[in-house]
C-alpha cells in the first residue's frame, strides 16, 4: 500500500508539472501559444528532465539471454534405500542397556544397544564344542585316508570316518553364520569369553532417527529397534501432472525451497517414473546437490523445474507493462528543446511477452527495430505508463 500511495504521489507530481508546461503566460499569448505546441503521436510520450528525474526513468540496451522456461512442483525429501536402515537383533532378548536418543550422530560400527539372549551362549558353545570335534575328525580322516592307501584300513571305515569329518564342517560353518548374524565374531570366540550379551551395531555412518526401546524391555526378531540415516546423499521425490509428464527428463536442473526460506537449493532430476499414478501425477526423482543444509528426509518442498533453455530478446522484467490486457515497453526516441526546456520523447511499444526467469522477461518486438542501438525504458515504465494514461487530461 505504500508502494502505491508513492506511486501515485510521483505520478500526480508529474502530471501537475507537465499541465503546467502546457499553460500560457497571459490571455494575449494563449492563441499564439496553442498554434505552436506540437500535436504528439498517440504513442508518444514525453518528459522534462526533471520530470524524467522524479519519475526514476532510466533506459538500458535490450540484451540476448539464455532464458529457461519452468514448471512449478512440490514433493518432499528422501533417502536411497541403502542410506536408511531399520536395525533388529536377529534373535531377540532382552536390552541390557543403552544411551542414544534420536538424532544422536553415530559412526558405523558403534554399538548401539547391548542385547541379552541365553541363546546366545548356546550357540557359542555349540561352535567351541563342534569346532574341538572337527580337529579330532580331521586327523582321523588323515590317518585313515594313509592307511586305506597303504592297504590297511578298509573302504568302509574311510567313508564313515570322511562322512563325520565333512558334516562337522558343515555343522561349524553353519554355526560361524549364526555367530555372524548376531554380532560375534567366531575367530575370536574362546572358551574363556562365552558372553550372554551381544553388542547391537550401526551398520552405516549418520544420526539416529528412531529410538524405540529402553533399558530391560524385551524384544523379538521382527521388532525395530533404532532408525539410522545417512544425509550425505538425498533426493526429492516431485509430483508433476501428467500433462507435464513430457516435458520433463534426466539432467534437468532443479532449484526447490524447504519451510517457507528464500535462500534456494540445488538438485538435479536423474530418474523419471515410467507410468502416470492412480491420481493422474506422474513422480520425478532428482539427486540433492551436496552442501545443502538444513535439508532433511521427510521435509516437504516447494520446486521449479528448469526445462530447455533458449537464446532470446530479454528486458528486466519491470520494463514490461501491462494495459487493456496487452504488454507494452517503452523506448527512447528523442532528446529535443521546446520552449527552452530539454524535452526527451518515449515510445509507446506493444510486444509480446515470453519467458520469465531471474528478473529478465522474453519480449517480442515489431519489425524495423535495430536491437544494436535500441534504448528501452528499464526503470519508472509504469510511471510512464501513468502519464500516457491521464493524457487527455493534460490537453493544453
Amino acid at each position: 500500500m505504500q508502494n502505491r500511495n508513492i506511486t501515485h504521489t510521483i505520478t500526480c507530481l508529474i502530471l501537475a508539472g507537465l499541465l503546467a508546461a502546457c499553460t500560457g503566460s497571459g490571455n494575449g499569448s494563449n492563441k499564439n501559444a496553442a498554434e505552436k505546441t506540437e500535436m504528439l503521436p498517440e504513442d508518444i510520450v514525453e518528459m522534462r528532465s526533471d520530470q524524467i528525474k522524479l519519475a526514476g526513468v532510466d533506459t538500458s540496451r535490450v540484451e540476448q539471454r539464455d532464458l529457461f522456461s519452468t514448471i512449478k512442483v512440490n514433493g518432499k525429501v528422501a533417502v536411497p534405500p541403502q542410506n536408511f536402515v531399520s536395525v533388529s537383533a536377529p534373535l531377540g532378548g532382552f536390552i541390557k542397556s543403552t544411551s542414544l536418543i534420536p538424532g544422536s550422530s553415530v559412526s558405523k560400527g558403534q554399538t548401539l544397544a547391548l542385547v541379552e539372549n541365553q541363546e546366545f551362549v548356546n550357540i557359542e558353545e555349540s561352535y567351541l564344542e563342534t569346532k574341538n570335534k572337527l580337529e579330532y575328525a580331521e586327523a582321523e580322516f588323515k590317518r585313515h585316508t594313509e592307511l586305506f592307501k597303504e592297504d590297511v584300513y578298509s573302504e568302509k571305515n574311510l567313508q564313515q570316518v570322511t562322512t563325520e569329518y565333512r558334516t562337522l564342517k558343515v555343522q561349524l560353518s553353519a554355526l560361524e553364520q549364526k555367530l555372524a548374524l548376531i554380532g560375534l565374531d567366531p575367530s575370536t570366540l574362546k572358551e574363556d569369553n562365552i558372553s550372554r550379551s551381544v553388542a547391537l551395531v550401526s551398520p552405516i555412518n549418520g544420526f539416529v532417527r528412531a529410538v524405540n526401546v529402553n533399558n530391560g524391555k524385551s524384544i523379538s526378531p521382527t521388532d525395530v529397534l533404532f532408525e539410522v540415516v545417512n544425509t550425505e546423499m538425498l533426493y526429492l521425490e516431485l509430483s508433476l501432472f501428467e500433462k507435464d509428464a513430457s516435458k520433463v527428463e534426466k539432467g534437468q536442473k532443479v532449484r526447490f525451497f524447504i519451510n517457507n526460506e528464500t535462500e534456494g537449493h540445488d538438485a538435479e532430476i536423474y530418474q523419471t517414473a515410467r507410468s502416470v499414478n492412480e491420481d493422474k501425477t506422474y513422480k520425478v526423482y532428482a539427486l540433492v546437490h551436496s552442501g545443502c543444509r538444513n535439508v532433511l528426509p521427510g521435509m516437504y518442498v516447494n520446486a521449479v523445474v528448469e526445462l530447455s533453455g533458449k537464446n532470446v530478446t530479454a528486458v528486466p522484467s519491470d520494463a514490461v507493462v501491462s494495459f487493456d490486457d496487452k504488454e507494452y515497453i517503452f523506448v527512447f526516441v528523442r532528446n529535443k528543446e521546446e520552449k527552452g526546456n530539454a524535452m526527451t520523447e518515449y515510445r509507446m511499444v506493444q510486444v509480446t511477452k515470453g519467458v520469465s526467469e531471474d528478473g529478465f522477461t522474453e519480449i517480442g518486438l515489431p519489425e524495423g527495430f535495430d536491437l544494436k542501438t535500441l534504448k528501452v525504458v528499464v526503470k519508472g515504465a509504469y510511471n510512464l505508463l501513468s502519464a500516457k494514461k491521464n493524457a487527455g487530461e493534460m490537453a493544453c
